[in-house]
């Protein structure tokens, strides 16, 4: 699967109609001399275009190697209790996004997409454990070289409700590719086959398509 159109861009388009609102609002207040009020609607306007920013990414080498499938701070690396319905015995390593990071989602490990699964029904605060069970979701199950089993979720948060995904069911994807994103704030979970090398640790800051977070068995 090539990379989505409205992927391709620096900015991604869902940023333009609040963007393009804020940028009236602008002008009307010029217009009428609330010059505060003006400079903050210009102010949010651009913040809102750096939220959606699409910055590109140098891949690292080697196709064994599982990439961050999203911008922010690790918050767990845990060994699951009981096996994963698709993967099996696994690690589950979760990645708050704060609304200063890059929001674009990618390929960690590349692909055939096995499902797209949708779970949950709440909107608890993206940074809390139980966000993992409880929160509205969007998993994709992907296969890789190998048979290799990966599981992504993008995961809503307390202000993030708008998950895009733009990757189906039985499509191939090639790591580090970007495949959708969330709005406002968010958490993303990768699950990984047990006997993966994990590479990260809670607390540290990772890039979506740059930073290495495992290494799978060749």
């Amino acid at each position: 699967m090539s990379v989505p159109r409205e992927l391709q861009f620096l900015v991604a388009p869902q940023a333009y109609p609040v963007s393009l609102g804020l940028g009236v609002a602008t002008l009307v207040a010029l217009a009428l001399g609330w010059t505060w009020l003006a400079a903050g609607a210009f102010g949010l306007a651009l913040a809102n275009l750096a939220f959606f920013r699409n910055p590109r990414r140098t891949i690292p080498a080697g196709d064994h190697r599982v990439l961050a499938p999203a911008d922010g701070r690790v918050v767990d690396v845990v060994r699951l209790e009981q096996p994963d319905d698709f993967v099996g015995p696994a690690w589950r390593i979760a990645i708050f996004l704060s609304i200063f990071n890059v929001h674009i989602n990618r390929v960690p490990l590349a692909g055939k997409v096995r499902a797209v699964r949708r779970r949950g029904g709440r909107f608890l605060a993206a940074f809390r454990s139980d966000a993992s069970e409880r929160n509205v979701q969007l998993r994709l199950d992907l296969e890789g070289p190998n048979d290799v089993r990966v599981g992504v979720s993008q995961i809503t948060g307390l202000i993030a409700r708008r998950i895009i995904c733009l990757a189906s069911e039985g499509g191939t994807l090639e790591r580090g590719q970007p495949y959708g994103l969330i709005c406002y704030g968010s958490r993303v979970e990768i699950y990984l086959p047990i006997d993966c090398e994990i590479s990260v640790r809670p607390g540290q800051r990772v890039r979506g398509g740059s930073t290495i977070i495992a290494e799978v068995r060749a």
